[in-house]
């Protein structure tokens, strides 16, 4: 296994949470749709300069791709944020994580991944007991993490389309745009009160780096050098490394059974990206991997 590609993996997990991390310090000033929209305006002029995509020779058919992939991430990113500023990082990591995992069980329909959404119920379950008996949570909150989750598998489908119809990293570039133009209307006031503070851009521009920029460049080199499986498996530690973030830098202490939910679904996602039978072995065993697995993605992680 190529260390270095392992290392990419993990260093684009850290970097998207920590980056998570940073965009709650702002929610205070100006809420999380501005935070949102900031971000995706950032990381699309970032990578718009970056890959200069040629959009005048776009055909209907791409634009159309483009936009569904711009409509997913700004659903996806708002409402996750949303949720982030109401209930801890590494819960609402989890419950997201439910999307892709039910998408990956309807597209194949095996026993082992009916097995492995058992298991992520099962963790949802102990969230659920968890609020009841001791550590409550928003209500809200946990409904925008899942909201973020169903836009989770709507980017997971439109990536792929985009990425097909469109080359290069330009339909990604113009996504983010989009999705930022989509956003910015329930921003409200907040992108003024950011853009007029020093301290709140500079945390914005870090978001947006650290949240988009940085973890897809990663990705992107990692997926390069890792069969698909093992980068599905590596990515499976999202809500662990969401869950140790929120624990050091914003004191969010998950009770015992929140950590053994996040393991259940961490499992879940391990049992659902592992290749089952031998030609799907030989799949995963190709960096290119299976085209038809949520996490083989060429895009940045969500949220």
């Amino acid at each position: 296994m190529n260390k270095s590609a392992v290392l990419l993996v993990l260093g684009s997990c850290l970097s998207l949470q920590f980056g998570a991390a940073v965009a709650t310090q702002i929610f205070p000033h100006a809420g999380p749709w501005a935070v949102t929209a900031l971000r995706l305006l950032i990381a699309g002029a970032v990578l718009a300069a970056v890959a200069r995509p040629a959009v005048r020779s776009w055909s209907g058919r791409q634009w159309t791709a483009v936009t569904a992939f711009g409509i997913s991430l700004a659903g996806m990113n708002s409402f996750f944020y949303a949720s982030i500023e109401l209930i801890p990082l590494g819960t609402a990591v989890t419950l997201e994580f439910l999307g892709p995992l039910l998408l990956s069980a309807l597209l194949s329909r095996s026993l082992r991944d009916g097995l492995a959404v058992g298991l992520a119920v099962i963790g949802m379950g102990l969230i659920g007991v968890d609020s009841l008996t001791g550590n409550p949570l928003d209500p809200r909150g946990v409904i925008f993490a899942l909201i973020a989750g169903a836009f989770w598998m709507a980017y997971i489908l439109a990536s792929k389309r985009a990425g097909q119809l469109v080359p290069g990293q330009g339909g990604l570039a113009m996504a983010f745009v989009i999705g930022a133009l989509l956003v910015i209307p329930f921003a409200g006031d907040g992108i003024g009160v950011i853009a007029t503070d020093s301290h709140l851009l500079l945390l914005a521009v870090a978001t947006a780096l650290l949240g988009s920029v940085i973890p897809y460049s990663l990705e992107l080199a990692a997926l390069r050098r890792l069969p698909a499986g093992v980068f599905g498996i590596l990515l499976s530690l999202e809500p662990v490394f969401a869950a140790s973030i929120g624990w050091v830098f914003l004191h969010q202490d998950p009770s015992a059974l929140k950590w053994l939910a996040m393991a259940l679904v961490v499992a879940a996602s391990v049992v659902i990206t592992l290749p089952a039978g031998k030609a799907s072995a030989e799949r995963a065993a190709s960096p290119s991997g299976n085209s038809s697995d949520p996490y083989n993605r060429t895009s940045p992680s969500p949220a």
